[in-house]
């Protein structure tokens, strides 16, 4: 067996996991690449692409095997349509794969699978749309806009649809292409140990890319590494990950010293680090989530950034904890929501997302700000936020909750990064309170944030 059938088979694997057992894709990846940690950095390298392309693209590679296969998609055996779905990846998308190989090793892949039977099935289909590549006929942007949408970007079109009652083809178009362009990683400084300029220079020691953040001082962006654990600096704890949208919460929250936080749905705890990075060592935050899984991962990062005074809680935020009753200055509730605004990062979410789980996760947003807002004492805070971009989940939540509790939006200028507030200029939502980063318009992921407060 050859190297590249090997790379190839694991990547085979990993498209059944998420395609069949629905198991997530960046999971199943991370756990191969923690298995076979012998693997080149270039192996890794062609591993990651070969199944992260091909999922967050899979739309565009079925329409592309229905034009050419007299079987279509929905109809095929699950390994062959995934062997499939991989070839016609690489013919597309990988130049740096001999189109010979692409065909040969999808052959021998479903051979080894013990499809003999189709070996010239799966090649007379691959060989063909290696020939007619170049001449793929794609829907009309104009006659077929939605259409259009969906398969040259790998979207469904009933999110397509919803977007379309909030947003201009022009913004949704641009939304789809940030999600299929890669970014670099954006880490926050933990500048209670360090500056990001000394962090800047241990990580370019590594040959790593480093550049500035587009909006927050204590942001870098990072490029050209191979895994963020073996960084300088990650194991002392001198970063976080961390985009800068979701940097923009402690912000938005204007933390002052001796403040007490509640996060109520913290893990794996990056705003909680970051507001107890802006309380420099004072006050407390109490760091809750649902599962003993999800407060470890939030006590191992505490642990490696060294901070005293966050306590990590198992606590479901459904259930109201009455001694926490009018205590906190600040709660952040950033909570479970469709996860729209990550797909660029989370590729497979679009796929599982449905309009009915989108409706269930707003209504359970709601649930949860009726216990929680409790927490908030007279004068205090809630910040809320999300990590997708549907005004379901968004701003319609924030005009519920106002409408029911006492609780008022607050201009979010003075409280914002000085870089960001200037790129906002003078016609701003964030005078009124709340900010849709839109993918394609902000260099950030898709996220959205209000600021409440308690009368």
């Amino acid at each position: 067996m050859t190297k590249e059938m090997n790379l190839r088979e694991l990547a085979l694997a990993i498209l059944m996991e998420v395609t069949q057992n629905g198991e997530f894709s960046n999971k199943v990846l991370n756990q191969t690449l923690s298995k076979y940690q012998y693997l080149a950095k270039q192996d890794r390298a062609f591993l990651s692409r070969l199944t992260e392309g091909t999922i967050e693209r899979m739309i565009e590679m079925d329409y592309i095997i229905n034009q050419y296969s007299n079987v279509k998609v929905n109809k095929l055996k699950p390994v062959i349509r995934n062997i499939l779905r991989l070839g016609v990846y690489q013919i597309k998308y990988m130049d740096q794969v001999p189109v010979s190989a692409a065909c040969n090793e999808s052959v021998k892949l479903a051979m080894k699978k013990g499809f003999h039977n189709l070996k010239g099935f799966v090649n007379g289909v691959l060989r063909t749309i290696s020939r007619e590549v170049e001449n793929i006929a794609y829907p009309s942007k104009i006659a077929q806009p939605i259409s259009y949408l969906s398969v040259v970007y790998s979207m469904p079109e009933w999110i397509i649809r919803n977007w379309l009652e909030e947003f201009s083809f022009e913004t949704i178009e641009k939304m789809l292409q940030c999600s299929l362009t890669e970014r670099e990683t954006t880490i926050r400084c933990n500048t209670n140990k360090t500056t990001t300029d000394e962090l800047r220079k241990g990580l370019m020691s590594q040959g790593v890319l480093v550049g500035d953040g587009a909006y927050v001082e204590e942001a870098l962006r990072i490029s050209e590494y191979d895994s963020v654990q073996r960084l300088y600096g990650f194991t002392n704890g001198l970063f976080q990950v961390q985009d800068e949208s979701s940097m923009m919460v402690a912000h938005a929250a204007g933390i002052k010293k001796d403040d007490l936080i509640i996060d109520v749905c913290a893990a794996p705890g990056g705003k909680s680090l970051h507001v107890a990075q802006l309380l420099e060592g004072t006050g407390s935050v109490i760091a809750c989530d649902l599962t003993e899984y999800k407060v470890d991962l939030i006590k191992q990062n505490v642990e490696r950034l060294g901070y005293t005074n966050v306590e990590p809680r198992v606590q479901d935020a459904l259930e109201l904890d009455d001694t926490l009753i009018d205590k906190a200055d600040v709660v952040i509730a950033d909570l479970p929501c469709s996860g729209l605004g990550v797909i660029g990062k989370k590729n497979d979410i679009k796929y599982n997302v449905t309009p009915e789980k989108q409706k269930d996760l707003a209504q359970l947003q709601r649930n949860i700000l009726h216990v929680v807002q409790h927490y908030v004492k007279k004068g205090g805070t809630l910040v809320y936020s999300t990590c997708t971009v549907n005004r379901e989940e968004n701003l319609s939540n924030v005009e519920w909750f106002v409408d029911r509790y006492d609780f008022e939006l607050e201009s979010l200028r003075a409280y914002l990064p000085e870089r960001f507030v200037k790129r906002e200029g003078k016609e701003s939502t964030i005078d009124k309170g709340y900010i849709n980063f839109i993918p394609g318009i902000y260099n950030t992921d898709g996220f959205f944030l209000a600021r409440l407060v308690k009368k």
